[in-house]
């Protein structure tokens, strides 16, 4: 199997005249690849953040459970990504991609085709296990993409270029909410009881018609392309430079102790990442939950504002990733603390929408769809921006290392033990007092998030310069 996975050598490099003229259209090539290939692994991840509260009321989980259900894809998802991505700096980004996503598709839709008990308890074990896969497959999906964007894209354009890849999971995550309720109401319309089964299925069908896809428009650098290094051909040699050559293997020791356990910068960026992803994670997955549960939306309108929270992102992530090249020379931090500011804001509205509508006669819902876009705007400039730091700070052939760390604190601490576990024992009664301290606890996330993105702005402009 690695044999199968190993990168493809470099081939003798094409003619001057033709060098061009194919890099432009193989990187068009490559950059839509990576964008649908990872917009697919969003298409079955949250699903089950979706299906939740139709099956709490039917009694196959409850909010606790359904909580620890979902961690687990975080859980495997942050050592998947951190060895995941130490496996794709040797692999083929290509094959590791595709398969991946083809195997997270298979996963999901035997999750929405299982015949559940009337045991919470062996439900949510079942589940658990299930979503302990996709996590783990779905490491396969961001390594490959860093590795692709570093060796594809150079030091000076690879901030635009990765926030207007990064957009992908929001347009992947806000397309599983559409595709969904698309989903329900065809399976209603053909006489299927739990229309919840759809929320799994349908999403995982595209999703592998996304793979086919990908396989056709995917290649792993530009020499095994008969290309020259996208440093070369741009004349851009800034950044941290690779230790030998664009296809070698480095050692593991190199990788993750010189790259990694000896790199402060990046442990700083890895620690500030649990507080964006606490918030991230937390406010999107919980909220069909909480708005159904609450009475604020009903079971259609919580999967729009799902959606429209994702969507609004994919514009956030493109401006923020022209303010941090347009104006900060790359750098990463200041633009972050920015967004957070706003995060905190959207926050804040989002845990007083009922208040305020009740004072002000207003419905709820205008104050939750606009706290949503705001954060859905804001917050996924410092997830684009924050992989855009990792990568910056090791060289290239470490780039997937770098994210398999950064992401390991993400989706280990701020994923899957703040946002699922903690918020889901918080919300456990499903009470308003439980909904509204949940909610207060995602304003003092991005409260200190703004300090430790701050910490930030000294030490990059100084790895940087």
């Amino acid at each position: 199997m690695s044999r199968f996975l190993d990168p493809p050598a470099a081939r003798e490099q094409l003619p001057k005249e033709k060098i061009d003229k194919t890099y432009k259209s193989m990187r068009i090539k490559v950059f839509a690849g990576a964008f649908l290939g990872y917009a697919g692994y969003y298409l079955v991840r949250k699903n089950l953040a979706l299906a939740a509260p139709d099956m709490v009321n039917e009694g196959i989980i409850n909010n606790a459970t359904a909580g620890i259900a979902m961690s687990a894809i975080s859980i495997a998802y942050a050592f998947s990504k951190f060895i995941m991505g130490t496996v794709s700096d040797r692999s083929d980004a290509r094959k590791f991609l595709c398969i991946g996503l083809v195997l997270s598709a298979l996963t999901m839709i035997a999750v929405g085709i299982f015949p559940f008990t009337t045991s919470i308890a062996a439900n949510t074990a079942i589940i658990f296990a299930l979503m302990l896969v996709v996590g783990w497959l779905s490491g396969m999906g961001w390594p490959p993409c860093g590795r692709i964007m570093a060796h594809w894209f150079s030091q000076n354009e690879r901030s635009f270029m990765m926030s207007m890849w990064n957009t992908s999971h929001t347009i992947g995550s806000g397309s599983l909410g559409m595709l969904a309720m698309w989903g329900v109401a065809v399976f209603g319309t053909m006489g299927i009881a739990q229309t919840w089964r759809a929320d799994f299925i349908v999403p995982s069908l595209v999703a592998i018609l996304i793979a086919l896809f990908c396989w056709w428009a995917l290649r792993d650098t530009p020499e095994s392309c008969g290309l020259p290094s996208v440093a070369d051909w741009r004349n851009d040699h800034s950044g941290v430079k690779s230790k030998g050559a664009a296809g070698e293997k480095l050692p593991f020791k190199t990788l993750f102790v010189d790259h990694v356990l000896k790199n402060r910068l990046l442990w700083v960026i890895a620690i500030s990442n649990v507080l964006v992803y606490m918030v991230r994670y937390g406010i999107s997955d919980w909220s069909p939950s909480y708005l159904q549960t609450s009475g604020i939306m009903d079971k259609a309108e919580c999967k729009v504002a799902f959606s429209v929270h994702n969507y609004v992102g994919a514009i956030g992530t493109i401006f923020m990733g022209w303010v941090s090249a347009k104006f900060f020379k790359g750098r990463c931090a200041m633009p972050n603390v920015i967004c957070m500011v706003m995060v905190l804001v959207g926050t804040l509205l989002y845990w007083q929408a009922p208040l305020m509508g009740e004072a002000l006669g207003i419905s709820p819902k205008i104050f939750v769809y606009t706290a949503l876009i705001i954060i859905g705007f804001f917050i996924y400039g410092p997830v684009a921006l924050i992989g855009v730091q990792a990568l910056n700070t090791v060289p290239k052939n470490a780039a997937g290392t770098a994210a398999g760390f950064v992401g390991l604190f993400g989706y280990l601490l701020g994923d899957s033990l703040l946002s699922k576990i903690v918020i889901g024992a918080v919300t456990k009664s499903g009470s308003v007092e439980a909904w509204s301290m949940a909610n207060f606890i995602f304003v003092i996330a991005s409260l200190v998030g703004i300090i430790l993105c701050a910490v930030l702005i000294p030490s990059e402009k100084k790895a940087l310069e």
